[in-house]
């Protein structure tokens, strides 16, 4: 029934417990969810973890707030998204909201981690995981400049454009409009139940429903009733609740829509034993 569209189940706060996450998914009506990567390191973790479980899926790549790790090359992320149920690249994007003395123009590393991330995505016609915090005009530029979607654009270049989601959304409204003036999905998590969120609960009635996705984030971000405590995929009911509420909808349509909505942008998935690279089939 629902889909959780972003988590981390690889996380240390999850060890040993992946029965009963399953099982508390089982009760809660959480059919799916998608494991997101955000090292390198990690990927045989979460990939791990997509092969063991029918229910869930993988991406790969690198977080813009981590360093110290393995920088992705091209070849790293092209390599990895042909396995078998990875359906999407990243995390990725920008964040500047930890500079820790520095300023926007040191933070160059991160802009060229994003393009590759963008690059991978075209040549693999595979969904963007965007992480965007304190750096919005950025991510949208340079997605516009890298992901094919700029007015500039001379036609010469056959790739797809770039496509995808915005996670977590907490970015004001224009940020949203210009999101999906691009053609991107906004993923709305717990922080949508907060009771200081109420221009983000704007920003959600706004988002058109055949564009939208829910996700937990887990295992940060429980929504309400159950905020300050570890959140699990089988928490996304509350963010459907809410979702629910600000659409004047039932709460089974918006869990079946931004299932959907999930199947319509990680297309890729082959149903058997064999997956064919860079090629898409549905999330089912």
């Amino acid at each position: 029934m629902f889909t959780d569209s972003h988590c981390h189940l690889n996380f240390p706060d999850f060890n040993g417990r992946m029965p009963d996450v399953l099982s508390d998914m089982r009760a809660a009506q959480v059919s799916r969810a998608l494991c997101i990567c955000t090292t390198l390191e990690e990927f045989a973790a979460v990939h791990a973890l997509a092969i063991q479980h029918d229910n869930i899926w993988a991406t790969v790549g690198v977080h813009p707030d981590n360093e110290g790790v393995q920088e992705p090359t091209l070849a790293d992320l092209l390599g990895r998204s042909a396995l078998p149920k990875v359906v999407g690249i990243g995390e990725t994007g920008l964040d500047y909201f930890r500079l820790n003395g520095r300023t926007v123009a040191d933070m160059a590393w991160q802009r060229d981690r994003y393009r590759i991330h963008i690059e991978a995505a075209r040549l693999t016609d595979l969904p963007l995981v965007i992480h965007t915090r304190s750096a919005s005009d950025d991510t949208l530029a340079i997605l516009r400049e890298s992901g094919g979607l700029g007015s500039a654009s001379s036609g010469e270049d056959s790739r797809p454009a770039a496509r995808g989601v915005f996670h977590c959304f907490t970015e004001s409204m224009a940020v949203a409009k210009a999101a999906l003036d691009m053609g991107f999905y906004i993923s709305f998590s717990g922080i949508v139940t907060f009771k200081t969120a109420a221009d983000l609960r704007e920003v959600a009635a706004y988002v058109p429903m055949d564009r939208l996705l829910i996700e937990t984030d887990s295992p940060y971000l429980a929504p309400v009733p159950h905020r300050g405590k570890t959140n699990s995929p089988a928490l996304v009911p509350h963010v459907a609740a809410q979702i629910a509420q600000i659409k004047g909808m039932a709460i089974e349509e918006v869990a079946r829509i931004t299932s959907d909505n999930t199947d319509a942008l990680f297309t890729r998935l082959v149903a058997g034993s064999e997956q064919q690279p860079h090629r898409s089939a549905n999330l089912t």
